[in-house]
């Protein structure tokens, strides 16, 4: 994968669909744009099957909901290091673009978690609703900034910082 912004990546379409991806050894959360990328909304929280049944279900996801690309947040230290689980997520991203045949863009995923964490804590959601929507809802924060980037975003390297 290049790390240049998605712009300059033919193979990144500039119109259509996305799903953010907030990656997980055990479950994804994913969010997606309307058709016209002006609002994120969370979709789902996915728990990973085995490989085959994970291939199903983004493959299902991409024809469902027309996916023409995703987001795969990369979770990146306050140093701007790259961590283990960022080069897991890479290599995820990988095996989904392969999998789906979508372009997959990265980026920085820092505090969406957190903020997913906060807004659920200010609407009273109980720990075992925090528990259920919180991946999807920190997919959805990676989506709406990846979208008030202008959807220019670089696919993350460490020098991009």
């Amino acid at each position: 994968m290049s790390d240049s912004p998605p712009s300059d990546q033919p193979d990144f379409p500039t119109t259509g669909r996305i799903a953010g991806i907030d990656y997980g050894t055990k479950r994804i959360g994913v969010a997606i744009t309307d058709p016209d990328r002006r609002l994120a909304s969370p979709l789902a929280n996915y728990d990973r099957g085995s490989p085959e049944q994970d291939a199903a279900y983004f493959r299902r996801l991409v024809a469902d909901e027309q996916i023409v690309a995703f987001v795969v947040g990369l979770p990146i230290h306050l140093s701007g290091q790259e961590s283990r689980k960022s080069r897991e997520a890479r290599a995820f991203g990988d095996w989904l673009e392969e999998t789906t045949g979508r372009p997959v863009c990265y980026f920085d995923e820092r505090f969406t978690t957190r903020e997913a964490h906060s807004i659920l804590a200010a609407s009273g959601s109980t720990r075992k609703q925090t528990r259920k929507r919180l991946d999807m809802l920190a997919a959805q924060r990676l989506l709406a900034d990846f979208l008030e980037s202008g959807g220019k975003a670089h696919r993350w390297s460490p020098d991009s910082l």
